[in-house]
């Protein structure tokens, strides 16, 4: 009589190909009170299937626009008083947007006369474009944010002096 764990070697062997072929990481088999199970553990070096496709050559970068020109300048939100009652800050997260549609003419612009209610600019958040209003009016001294960029609940967007 023997003791141990019968097993089927060319059944293994059987399994081990599919896993190859497959390229599955473990099988298991159960009968009655039998079971084998075949695992294999994929090395690092394993093929990369993207590597045969050619990387995206990367865009080049835009200069900064100078800021005499009425483009929003990039700030640093640490310098703006959070507390100013001309900051337009966003009432939610979305994708700030200057102008009504592409190629329009922008809500507003550095120096730009706007009366409290003004549309300044739009959020799109779910698919729904969100008038984003002026605070109170004055003259437009800082735009914080670029077109096209995300924005987060409570980011600052606009100081109206």
């Amino acid at each position: 009589m023997t003791s141990g764990i019968q097993f089927d070697a060319d059944a293994i062997r059987k399994l081990a190909d599919i896993l190859r072929e497959t390229d599955l990481t473990e099988i298991e088999l159960s009968e009655k009170d039998s079971r084998i199970r075949v695992a294999r553990i994929i090395p690092a070096a394993q093929p990369n299937y993207y590597a045969a496709q050619p990387a995206p050559t990367p865009m080049p970068m835009q200069a900064p626009m100078p800021a005499a020109t009425p483009a929003a300048a990039p700030a640093d939100p640490e310098a703006i008083d959070l507390k100013h009652p001309g900051l337009v800050t966003s009432p939610m997260v979305g994708v700030a947007y200057l102008s009504p549609e592409p190629g329009a003419a922008p809500y507003i612009s550095l120096g730009a006369k706007v009366s409290q209610g003004q549309t300044v600019l739009l959020i799109e958040a779910m698919k729904t474009f969100n008038q984003i209003k002026a605070t109170r009016s004055g003259t437009v001294t800082r735009i914080l944010v670029d077109a096209g960029t995300p924005v987060e609940y409570g980011e600052p967007l606009v100081l109206v002096e």
